[in-house]
């Protein structure tokens, strides 16, 4: 069995797609903290952002959305200077309003309850047997989209949001051929959500 292809021999994106790919994740801070990262993303290689995430981290202060939505215009000037991170205003200052955004749906039902509604609380097992297979976006991941821009958030757009759902196990998007695949699909939840998929 081999790897999905869209991983390199790079041992720090071999140990991403080996451990964290695809496991399915209900924390909200940490949902929240990949759903920042994979905005970044846009526009460059995901092993670009690996390489830099420590650094973010460090940068954001451990990405705290309680933290963040308190900054400004003199946090976005620090970040603007940091070499060890992307430095793009626009992403920056979406990543401010979108701490205050998460905020609000924290305290109202809780992120990660809100977004594992999305596919009825359970992940959505797919049998890919190519790339080719593997869709950019779905249905599912643009009515996400959509409703995370009302409620706020930005850079995620329904392929961001498609890619987000694939990392955090939303969706189980290893190739039936990858070692992987079987693994990650045999992972229980930590918790049943009990909801319905958002129609």
């Amino acid at each position: 069995m081999e790897r999905c292809g869209w991983v390199s021999d790079d041992p720090l994106y071999l140990s991403y797609h080996d451990t964290e790919w695809g496991v399915p994740d209900y924390d909200s801070r940490a949902l929240w903290e990949k759903l920042i990262l994979d905005g970044f993303q846009a526009g460059l290689s995901w092993i670009t952002i690996l390489r830099k995430r420590e650094s973010f981290r460090a940068a954001f202060q451990g990405f705290d959305p309680h933290v963040i939505a308190t900054w400004g215009e003199a946090e976005v000037t620090r970040l603007l200077a940091d070499p060890g991170i992307i430095r793009h205003r626009g992403k920056i200052e979406a990543t401010i309003g979108n701490a205050r955004a998460w905020a609000v749906i924290e305290a109202n039902e809780g992120f990660d309850r809100y977004l594992w509604d999305f596919v009825g609380g359970q992940p959505i097992q797919n049998e890919w047997q190519t790339l080719a297979e593997v869709p950019a976006q779905t249905d599912i991941s643009v009515k996400l989209s959509k409703d995370l821009k009302k409620r706020g958030f930005k850079f995620c757009g329904p392929t961001i949001t498609y890619a987000f759902m694939q990392a955090v196990g939303m969706v189980n998007d290893h190739l039936v051929t990858c070692p992987c695949h079987a693994p990650v699909r045999q992972a229980a939840p930590d918790r049943r959500l009990g909801t319905m998929a958002k129609g």
